[in-house]
């Protein structure tokens, strides 16, 4: 079995020499040591993602503690690991923190570099709570960066945006651990059912105040994808916003709906599940794998209403597939609307990602407005909150397709999510909401 730290180490540093999503990592170790207990294995994924939630403030402390030297990057990386123990475990004595991150050295590097992570992690005991923390007043960009961990051209973007004051409110949700929400599959449960199958098992299990067929979970003692209401396929893990793209779509039973970029299809069984299971949806993604899980995730959840096609949406053609009555196009997006669970995303993204993604965003929108019918409906989405891949996508398909009309999202959603929208859109935010950022458009083919 390997050591928890030693493992934590092994992960970071895997991501930090090539992009991997940190849940699939995760999975895999946990997998290969089933013998690690409840507790090893919550610490090993707090530690994972801890350290990438807290990256660009570790980084300060560090440089601070090594007066500016260079640190090699699988150096930098095992400074993090101590201390983001040292500095925001409490449950942690500080002393255990140092003396175990000193050990994953030993077994790591040589003697000089022990020596290096003994001395700067031991300067931080020292150091306590009197840190040199960048003047608001007199740098903001590098106060907002450090203090919300963030990368400064995001730090830059929220301050010109926003000013300090909802910068830092924006910043720090993100920060936040998201809860669990599960969408309840209505073709085989009702709400109340699932609720009550949780709490006879002393679980703490709310209905959503804003969805009629969600549930907030608290802190389980599972895994959810483990769980007999998830295995018999009456729930499936899903965020109320990501939901409300698909009230947004409001598909009806019998009618034919073409989701362009499908991926696991959260999104595709939703909608399938608002039909009844009486219709056709099509599901179109790059990738065969994705579309894989997507088949089983929908023979879980007993719909059978549902084909997959492996293909280029860009390369699709409607003289193929015939034309829909509802599309939806959940677009590739720089996913700045979910950092509270994939917090390594903001260290994969850079100034003009969202310019390069608006590109790619506004292709994938008129290619989806080919395979809508007259008189039928297009939902464009997406789970970031940079304007210009979402305002600013919408208002040029508005504008240069005069023969769509934008209708409003209010029109569609519950009185309960009312409050979730900008003007004609979906809008949501983690720190005015508690759910994930997630924006979405709707029009109709006149």
């Amino acid at each position: 079995m390997d050591d928890v730290r030693s493992l934590a180490y092994r992960l970071l540093l895997q991501m930090e020499k090539r992009p991997a999503h940190p849940d699939r990592l995760l999975r895999v170790a946990l997998g290969r040591n089933p013998a690690l207990d409840p507790r090893d294995r919550a610490l090993l994924t707090e530690l994972v993602y801890g350290v990438l939630r807290w990256r660009r403030r570790l980084d300060w402390h560090a440089r601070v503690l090594s007066e500016g030297k260079k640190i090699d990057a699988d150096v930098l990386v095992l400074l993090r690991l101590g201390l983001y123990q040292i500095l925001f475990l409490t449950k942690i004595p500080a002393h255990a923190a140092v003396h175990e991150t000193v050990e994953v050295a030993k077994t790591a590097h040589g003697k000089r570099v022990v020596g290096f992570v003994n001395a700067v992690l031991r300067r931080a005991l020292r150091l306590g709570d009197a840190w040199p923390w960048p003047d608001p007043r007199h740098d903001p960009v590098a106060y907002l960066a450090v203090m919300t961990s963030h990368p400064e051209w995001f730090a830059e973007y929220a301050l010109k945006r926003w000013g300090l004051e909802e910068a830092c409110a924006v910043l720090s949700a993100n920060n936040e651990p998201a809860g669990t929400t599960c969408r309840v599959n209505v073709l085989k449960v009702h709400r109340d059912e699932v609720i009550r199958w949780f709490r006879e098992r002393d679980m703490a299990v709310e209905p959503s105040p804003v969805l009629p067929e969600a549930v907030r979970m608290g802190a389980l003692r599972m895994d959810v994808g483990a769980c007999d209401p998830f295995v018999q396929g009456w729930i499936q893990v899903q965020d109320e916003a990501s939901q409300m793209v698909s009230l947004v779509v409001d598909p009806k039973p019998g009618e034919r709906l073409l989701d362009l970029c499908a991926g696991f299809g959260g999104k595709t069984t939703h909608c399938a599940a608002l039909m009844g299971n009486d219709g056709e949806v099509v599901a179109v993604d790059r990738e065969a794998w994705k579309l894989e899980a997507l088949r089983e995730n929908a023979d879980r959840q007993g719909i059978r209403c549902i084909t997959t096609t492996a293909a280029d949406a860009l390369e699709l053609d409607p003289a193929r597939t015939g034309l829909f009555d509802r599309v939806l196009v959940d677009a590739p997006c720089t996913g700045f609307g979910v950092l509270r669970r994939n917090p390594d995303i903001k260290w994969r993204r850079a100034a003009r990602s969202p310019y390069r993604a608006s590109l790619t965003q506004k292709a994938f929108l008129r290619q989806a407005a080919r395979f809508v019918r007259r008189g039928g409906i297009l939902v464009y989405a997406t789970c970031t909150i940079f304007e210009l891949e979402n305002h600013g996508v919408a208002e040029g398909f508005s504008r240069d397709f005069p023969d769509w009309v934008l209708e409003s999202a209010a029109d569609v959603l519950p009185e309960s999510c009312r409050a979730m929208t900008d003007g004609p859109y979906l809008s949501t935010w983690p720190h005015r909401h508690g759910m994930d950022g997630f924006f979405a458009a709707r029009w109709r083919r006149l």
